[in-house]
């Protein structure tokens, strides 16, 4: 007994957290799409387009798992930006009321809360443009990192841009995956965000994936952009040197006082065909079905899962819009015959978290090893 309680102590334990990687499949996913080719993709009959994506969905992936994320603002308003649909920009005036950062203890109150009702990646976001200045606030979050980290759950931060460094310092904090969305094809970009360029969040992506954090980035729909733009967006994620580990669709949630607000709810139909696009252009990808969802009947959002939608945002509410709470989304999955994805259980967060994994399962090992002795 002497001896597993030495291998025990000999492992730090936030270094073996990730103990539900799935083994990895070898797939090959294309990193040289046109935009030609994705856009006869994105304008094919939409049935014979979401059969394509179902299909596609169910060779590279578990087509009846889901994921239940849970998002939590940590720091609400005041962001110097200029995002032309964001409530929290500090240009506009909205019903959004400017807030310091939270405290550690009620955010890990929120994400044992999270983690009770069964979602497995919890997100926090910072309505920041950067952390340059903000020192105190980043080792905060930091340690909040740590602590989600340590229940065992996926944890991922959205925080503005980042530099090199400070990506490094995230994911030595145990960070799984960082949030930095494209919003919208280069093109249209300008007409929605002039106070960040679209070079600036590419660099920001890089500085996460060299850091060894999984890329969490997609983007808005009903920002006024065409169709157009929505294949762009996507050829944009799909050249890039790793695909991004999770891509949110997000629905425009038009809020009082932003200059969007008056624009019209993107149809359906174009929310499921960027969605089964995407799911054929990114087949390892998880795809969020993000903000607006809880507008959609669940006859709408089934078929989103269809198309090839294979994560959620659950819980109270998201940023600074509603969210479908835990309990609703957990008795739809059961209508539909889904089941939960479990933490880390995705291909490519496991593929960054295997060394982790490998030492947990040495350990383990070695302390199977000392138990038969022992006996």
């Amino acid at each position: 007994m002497l001896r597993l309680l030495a291998h025990q102590k000999s492992v730090p334990f936030r270094r073996y957290l990730a103990i539900h990687a799935a083994s990895i499949p070898s797939t090959v996913t294309r990193h040289d799409w046109t935009r030609q080719e994705i856009q006869e993709i994105f304008d094919a009959p939409l049935m014979d387009l979401v059969f394509r994506a179902a299909s596609v969905h169910r060779k590279h992936q578990d087509a009846n798992k889901i994921q239940l994320c849970t998002l939590m603002n940590i720091k609400t308003g005041g962001c110097t930006e200029d995002c032309s649909y964001c409530s929290q920009s500090s240009r506009y005036s909205t019903p959004t009321q400017a807030s310091r950062l939270l405290d550690i203890e009620p955010v890990i109150e929120a994400a044992r809360k999270a983690k009770e009702n069964g979602s497995t990646r919890f997100c926090m976001g910072a309505a920041w443009r950067d952390l340059a200045g903000r020192k105190r606030g980043f080792e905060r979050i930091l340690q909040m990192v740590r602590e989600v980290r340590g229940m065992g759950m996926e944890v991922c931060t959205t925080l503005g841009m980042l530099s090199p460094d400070q990506a490094r310092q995230l994911k030595e904090a145990g960070l799984t995956a960082y949030n930095h969305n494209l919003d919208t094809s280069r093109e249209f970009y300008p007409q929605v965000i002039t106070s960040r360029s679209y070079d600036e969040r590419l660099n920001t992506i890089d500085a996460v994936r060299d850091a060894g954090i999984s890329v969490c980035s997609g983007g808005i729909l009903g920002l006024g952009e065409k169709d157009e733009d929505r294949v762009g967006l996507i050829w944009e994620v799909s050249n890039m040197p790793e695909h991004p580990e999770s891509f949110p669709v997000n629905a425009l949630v038009p809020i009082a006082g932003t200059p969007l607000e008056k624009n019209e709810p993107v149809s359906y139909h174009t929310l499921v065909r960027t969605i089964a696009a995407a799911r054929v252009v990114l087949p390892t990808t998880i795809i969020r079905l993000a903000a607006g969802r809880n507008t959609m009947p669940e006859s709408e959002q089934a078929m989103c899962f269809m198309a090839g939608a294979n994560a959620i945002f659950t819980g109270e509410q998201m940023l600074t819009t509603p969210c479908s709470p835990w309990d609703e989304d957990k008795a739809m999955m059961d209508r539909w015959g889904l089941e939960g994805m479990r933490s880390f259980e995705q291909v490519n967060v496991a593929r960054k978290e295997q060394p982790a994994a490998a030492l947990f399962n040495e350990s383990r090992n070695k302390e199977d090893a000392s138990v038969v002795v022992d006996a």
